[in-house]
């Protein structure tokens, strides 16, 4: 460690405890002042500071009468509440029997029922007529006919009361007191626990037309949208779970989506040429990658989102079609003398090489003459 040279001095008081460092070349330092920023250093990462050295390159730990100095204490971090972290819901198959194993099973119960009362005694004469059971014992209800009794009554109830037909195009969503319990996508009669909440989803390719909706161009023009789009459910679980209704969230990012993609380009260029909304293809392209990107998250599938008409707003569509007139006009204008311009120049430049046309004044006057006769007969074919 390199020590700063300075001139003699008087050696000033120094105070009791304090292990110093005392040459002939240099004046009084305590050892902590060394090693202070070192020690700051090292308490802010969280390391223990060097230890000094003296005057013999002993470590303060080495030589017992050589006190030890530590920095000041390290800096405890404050930790917060740390956040749960969200698990999204991943879907997967739920647990079904088939449909016969239920029918076996509420057939059993039933049956057990029947011979619960044939043993208490209480099975009516017509019913034994017909099953051909001859007449009970009449032991009476007693602990265990019940139990017997409530026992095929619950097996029974269980048998019939899970029976489900899954239709295609459909899925059921099942959840046990509030928690994800599978997706069920199998058609035909199943067997579903009873005890089990279903929600059915239907997972079929759908098709939604939306209300004409405001919305502003790039340039703030009022318009009115509708949109046409194709979507399906590609994850029950997710469209359930994820949001209270996914048929009104996927209407309010439809809205959101359409606002936020037609505000990038004009309604109508009318004076210089350029991408617009009318091109159908392009915005509906753009509409269709911002709106899947949005949904999904909640398990919902766009395959097509058009826009199947962009009109002007009430309030300003007869100025923007006055304008649209204008517009039009101009450009037909425009096309109409540029024509009359270069059939007059090419009929002058003909006559000039076969030498009608003489000095100057002649051609100014042909050109006038050419150039009225031309626009006139555009306007008779108009």
């Amino acid at each position: 460690m390199p020590v700063t040279q300075v001139t003699h001095a008087p050696h000033p008081p120094r105070p009791q405890g304090v292990r110093v460092i005392h040459s002939e070349a240099t004046t009084e330092i305590p050892l902590h002042l060394l090693f202070r920023d070192a020690a700051e250093a090292a308490g802010a990462a969280g390391a223990s500071p060097p230890a000094a050295v003296g005057r013999r390159g002993r470590r303060d730990g080495e030589h017992p009468r050589t006190a030890r100095h530590p920095g000041p204490p390290p800096r405890r971090r404050s930790r917060g509440p740390c956040p749960r972290s969200t698990v999204a819901v991943v879907e997967r198959r739920g647990r079904v029997l088939p449909g016969l194993a239920g029918v076996l099973g509420g057939c059993a119960g039933v049956a057990g029922c029947g011979l619960s009362l044939w043993w208490a005694g209480v099975l009516p004469d017509p019913v034994l007529r017909v099953t051909g059971l001859p007449g009970g014992a009449g032991a009476g209800l007693g602990a265990r006919q019940w139990a017997s009794l409530a026992g095929s009554g619950a097996l029974g109830l269980f048998g019939f009361g899970g029976l489900a037909r899954g239709r295609a195009g459909g899925a059921w969503v099942l959840s046990l007191f509030g928690r994800y319990r599978g997706t069920v996508r199998r058609t035909g009669l199943l067997w579903v626990n009873p005890l089990l909440l279903r929600r059915r989803v239907d997972v079929r390719l759908r098709h939604w037309r939306s209300e004409p909706m405001p919305v502003v161009d790039r340039c703030g023009v009022a318009l009115r949208v509708v949109v046409l789009v194709v979507w399906r459910v590609r994850d029950p679980a997710r469209a359930t779970l994820s949001v209270a209704d996914h048929e009104q969230y996927l209407r309010e990012c439809v809205e959101a989506t359409t606002a936020r993609v037609l505000s990038r380009l004009p309604a109508d260029a009318f004076q210089e040429d350029g991408q617009t909304l009318r091109d159908a293809d392009a915005v509906g392209s753009t509409l269709t990658r911002a709106l899947a990107a949005d949904t999904d998250a909640v398990g919902v599938q766009i395959f097509s989102a058009q826009p199947t008409r962009i009109e002007y707003a009430p309030e300003v569509a007869d100025a923007m079609r006055r304008r649209r007139v204008a517009a039009l006009d101009a450009r037909h204008r425009d096309s109409v003398l540029t024509s009359v311009v270069d059939s007059v120049e090419d009929t002058v430049t003909r006559l000039a090489t076969r030498g009608l046309v003489l000095d100057e004044g002649e051609r100014k006057a042909l050109v006038k003459d050419l150039t009225v006769a031309f626009c006139t007969g555009r306007g008779e074919q108009k």
